[in-house]
């Protein structure tokens, strides 16, 4: 195994990384910026370094200095969580010439693979089911109109790079198209460096389903089941659950082949993810590949019993995976629930401040990830996610009211938070019965907040 490794990232990401990395008996080397002086990950790592100023841009987006940091302190390699650099070719590139091991996919299949024009072409001849789009990238509104008649509306201008629902909007008529072809293409210029997008026909309300991949140099590539995103707001995931409830198996099955078959079209190596979005008659259809540690990867090892991080770090030491796919195997379902900082009421407004009181709830089947602690700060530099509640039930049923109690008993004071419409959220009807799609957020939100609302700002 790797002696040392770098972290090249914050927050809870960077906290669970470096606990596996004691845990493995390899040193961790903590990166942090001058609004992180104080932060958790600089605290508990082996040894930290400050790689520059609260901007991203001049701290955990700073190539060089992190490079450096690795060097300096004889790190062999950088894991780089997600977010950041996590999705950087250039980055992992950087990385090879300087003689560091990237925890990741090499930079050729981060390029193939964060181009989702380019993606999209290697599935088709996968033979992956893929949404009928253009072919390739559209290089103005007018030919953007042309396929969107082509394959009919409602149509979604998405970026050929990046993602995290930047540089994607919807259009359901032509005047629509030009307006959404050039919103989208300044905002992936402005996200991603690359202005290009694409056309892809509207699903409308699917739901989100994806699949956690790992592979490893000898060429074992197994799949650790899928994971149901559907609740999503804006593009960003809320709650995760596994495994997908009312998913046919025959359907299940067919879609875990499909995520081998990328995987293996990708010649991918170390962890990452297929997305899909699965129509209302259960058609489904490739969407992308995350390249990278997924936020909601926990729902998966809680499930499966695998520790994917683990498994990250044995496949960059050249070692091949622990396990087969024969060894897994899904006991029970698991829900995350994201924890933001943010005004529900204020149109999710982020909501910096100092914790003025934290508690954390326990008990068997429930585990919280986070770099939160009584008196820290949360920065209003960088993302407003400050922890996922993550429960495990002997079914879904079981795993709901643990969420319940998991998210009652959880206490965070200071700052606003979403821990009431995650709360809220157990409660609901549509929820509850697993008949959800991506649009439930949409139809429900403001349901959920009159309730809060209605009960004087206390949970049911």
């Amino acid at each position: 195994m790797l002696k040392k490794i770098l972290i090249a990232n914050r927050g809870e990401i960077a906290v669970r990384i470096i606990r596996e990395c004691l845990d493995t008996s390899t040193e961790a080397v903590a990166v942090y910026s001058i609004a992180d002086k104080e932060a958790l990950h600089r605290l508990i790592a082996t040894e930290a370094v400050c790689i520059g100023g609260p901007a991203a841009k001049d701290s955990y987006l700073n190539m060089a200095n992190i490079i450096e940091a690795a060097k300096g302190t004889g790190a062999q390699a950088i894991h780089p969580g997600f977010g950041f650099l996590s999705e950087s070719s250039e980055f992992a590139r950087k990385c090879r010439e300087e003689g560091l091991i990237f925890i990741g996919p090499s930079p050729e299949t981060i390029d193939m693979m964060g181009n989702k024009s380019a993606a999209r072409e290697l599935m088709q001849k996968a033979g992956v089911p893929v949404v009928p789009g253009s072919d390739g990238v559209v290089t103005d509104a007018e030919k953007a109109i042309e396929v969107a008649e082509r394959i009919g509306y409602p149509v979604l201008i998405k970026a050929s790079a990046g993602g995290g629902g930047r540089g994607m909007r919807k259009a359901a008529d032509a005047v629509q198209v030009r307006e959404g072809f050039r919103e989208a293409s300044l905002e992936a210029e402005n996200c991603f460096g690359d202005g290009s997008v694409y056309i892809e026909k509207l699903i409308e309300n699917p739901r989100h389903i994806e699949f956690q991949i790992l592979a490893d140099s000898f060429g074992n590539v197994i799949e650790l089941g899928e994971r149901d995103c559907s609740i999503q707001r804006r593009n960003q995931k809320l709650c995760e659950e596994s495994p997908a409830r009312n998913l046919p198996d025959e359907v299940r099955q067919a879609m875990k082949e499909a995520a081998l078959n990328a995987a293996k079209a990708a010649e991918y190596e170390n962890a990452g993810t297929i997305e899909f979005i699965v129509d209302k008659d259960n058609n489904f259809y490739f969407i992308e590949m995350n390249t990278r540690l997924q936020v909601e990867h926990p729902v998966t090892e809680m499930v499966t019993g695998v520790n994917i991080v683990r498994e990250q770090l044995r496949i960059a030491s050249g070692l091949p995976l622990s396990i087969t796919q024969d060894d897994v195997k899904t006991d029970g379902h698991a829900i995350e629930c994201r924890i933001t900082a943010e005004d529900a009421f204020d149109n999710f407004r982020p909501n910096p401040g100092k914790i003025e009181f934290l508690h954390f709830p326990a008990g068997s089947g429930i585990r919280v990830d986070s770099a939160l602690y009584n008196g820290c700060e949360i920065s209003p530099y960088y993302d407003s996610m400050i922890a996922k509640v993550i429960v495990k039930g002997e079914n879904r049923n079981d795993a709901i009211r643990k969420m319940r109690r998991a998210l009652e008993e959880m206490i965070i004071s200071g700052v606003k938070t979403t821990l009431p419409v995650q709360h809220l959220l157990m409660y609901n009807e549509t929820f509850i019965r697993g008949n959800y799609d991506t649009g439930f957020i949409e139809k429900n939100l403001d349901a959920l907040l009159d309730i809060y609302e209605a009960a004087g700002g206390n949970d049911v």
